[in-house]
């Protein structure tokens, strides 16, 4: 089981959604956060003075895959969130110990779905 965690632009989501749903992967919570990256923001020039750069607005998926799933999913999010840009995100994957499913007290692999 492996935990995959993408940190996109907002304006991919629903691309990156359309991809997921192609490879039939439909368990995705989505938030919206705030973050930087090697550009450390955007500098703006504020009163004739440079300001230091500041937290753009990203979009984060986290989903939980079994093991044949983890490849489709990071190949679904770098093809639908790629635009060369600088920016376009970054995607995690680690490992993931234990699932359970509340409902029905399910565990492992059968939890996930």
């Amino acid at each position: 089981m492996k935990y995959v965690i993408a940190i996109i632009q907002p304006d991919r989501l629903q691309e990156v959604m359309d991809e997921l749903t192609k490879e039939e992967i439909h368990l995705v919570t989505v938030s919206n956060v705030l973050g930087r990256g090697r550009q450390k923001g955007i500098s703006e020039v504020y009163r004739s003075h440079k300001e230091a750069g500041s937290l753009l607005k990203k979009v984060k998926l986290e989903i939980a895959v079994n093991e044949e799933y983890v490849q489709p999913t990071v190949d679904a999010i770098s093809r639908a969130a790629h635009t060369g840009q600088i920016g376009d995100g970054k995607v995690f994957v680690v490992d993931l110990s234990k699932c359970v499913r509340i409902r029905t007290g399910e565990t492992g692999n059968e939890a996930i779905g």
